[in-house]
């Protein structure tokens, strides 16, 4: 991200205050201002509010030790819910997907999130995201028939399904390891997916050696 060049008529800490929206996702320069301008109306109490908010989300925000998502304990609520179905897993690349797919209101089994894809080209091979953790659970929990692998489909998204169901084949040959069916587009994020489409690309799924 290039830097803005400063306006000497804006001030120095609004002009922070925009290079700080930029660090965030899909916020280009226009948006940035946008949003910087407007706590300018706003009253001192709903800032204090958002900028409390922004600081307790690095204390109280951990990752479950089973699923690797998003937790404020040290499990988090899908995992120590006893009416979920333990025997199949849903792999996705980050915890928006897994707030997704369950609003879809179709699955209602585990998850583990990779916090990422496989990416050789920039340095993120198997190392860098939690499918080690993901080979764990497995060998420890002889519940699970069922591997989801609901990547992205894009180009690191195959690469990352078609390197899990690799290694879970080697390591155990009794899981089916799944993919989402193709009714979600070529190229298409997870999280951009209307429950329609998720609620088909679930209940249609297919083992990956079927799905090439």
């Amino acid at each position: 991200m290039s830097p803005l060049n400063k306006s000497p008529f804006i001030p120095e800490a609004l002009s922070d205050l925009i290079e700080s929206f930029r660090l965030l996702p899909s916020i280009g320069p226009k948006t940035a201002q946008r949003l910087a301008f407007a706590t300018l109306k706003m009253p001192a109490d709903q800032i204090k509010s958002i900028a409390s908010a922004l600081s307790e989300i690095r204390e109280k925000i951990i990752f479950c030790i089973i699923c690797q998502n998003i937790s404020q304990e040290p499990k988090c609520d899908i995992c120590t819910n006893e009416s979920r179905d333990s025997s199949i897993i849903c792999v996705v690349e980050e915890a928006m997907d897994v707030y997704v797919l369950e609003k879809s209101g179709v699955y209602s089994g585990l998850f583990h999130v990779l916090h990422g894809s496989l990416s050789p080209a920039n340095g993120i091979g198997p190392e860098e995201i939690r499918i080690n953790e993901l080979i764990n659970r497995i060998k420890n929990d002889d519940r699970v028939k069922e591997i989801v692998v609901a990547t992205n489909l894009n180009l690191e998204g195959e690469a990352t399904a078609m390197y899990i169901n690799q290694v879970i084949s080697e390591s155990d040959g009794n899981i089916k390891v799944t993919r989402l069916a193709r009714g979600m587009p070529s190229g298409s994020d997870i999280e951009y997916a209307d429950e329609t489409t998720i609620s088909h690309a679930l209940g249609s799924r297919i083992k990956i050696d079927e799905s090439l």
